[in-house]
């Protein structure tokens, strides 16, 4: 991506609220990609077999891993999350995921599966071109994001609320991001963040 701005516009203790809200953002993107990001870190057993569920074609792994010694990649996690005892599971926590799926084809039930460690969901996408108020769609830095337990695009910090942030451009513009807001009935809260 290129580094958008991102003005938070919704928070709140509602899950499902977040994500409702989220999803009515996207219906004003004039061009959305074909896939979304889902990402989670899982913190209990329990979250962990949700997310499995979930996202059975999923990879996980340890949030602070060692890379691989030939490689440098990341070490992905081979266990079998469902059959593997609690005490193997809780051994590895936390872990994360992060996955790209097709546009409607998970986002449901990864809401359902989430947890109390920090999750989100992105959809990019382009934003109408709108000439007469001097703003413009961005396809690398446009879309909305909806960040459970955090308010920050960045996988940063833990909050007890869930927080909803639409990107626009590399440099910000505040007038659409208002625009924006006002059509899920929320409002900029505070000043843009660096998102995706």
């Amino acid at each position: 991506m290129g580094n958008s701005m991102a003005y938070a516009v919704l928070r709140t203790t509602d899950a499902a609220e977040a994500y409702v809200k989220g999803r009515r953002l996207c219906a004003f993107l004039e061009e959305r990609g074909d896939e979304i990001q889902l990402c989670a870190e899982l913190l209990t057993v329990a979250d962990v077999r949700r997310m499995a569920t979930a996202l059975p074609e999923a990879r996980f792994r340890k949030v602070s891993v060692r890379p691989a010694p030939a490689t440098g990649d990341g070490l992905w996690h081979e266990l079998d999350l469902m059959a593997a005892d609690d005490a193997i599971l809780t051994a590895e926590l936390p872990l994360n995921v992060m996955e790209d799926v097709r546009r409607g084809s998970a986002e449901e039930r990864f809401v359902q599966a989430l947890g109390l460690g920090y999750a989100a969901i992105d959809w990019c996408g382009r934003w109408p071109d709108e000439p007469e108020t001097d703003s413009y769609g961005t396809w690398s830095c446009d879309g909305v994001q909806v960040v459970f337990n955090g308010d920050n695009p960045q996988w940063s910090g833990w909050a007890a609320h869930h927080t909803v942030f639409v990107h626009v451009g590399k440099m910000g513009d505040l007038p659409r991001a208002r625009r924006l807001a006002a059509h899920i009935g929320g409002e900029v809260l505070g000043e843009p963040l660096i998102g995706w």
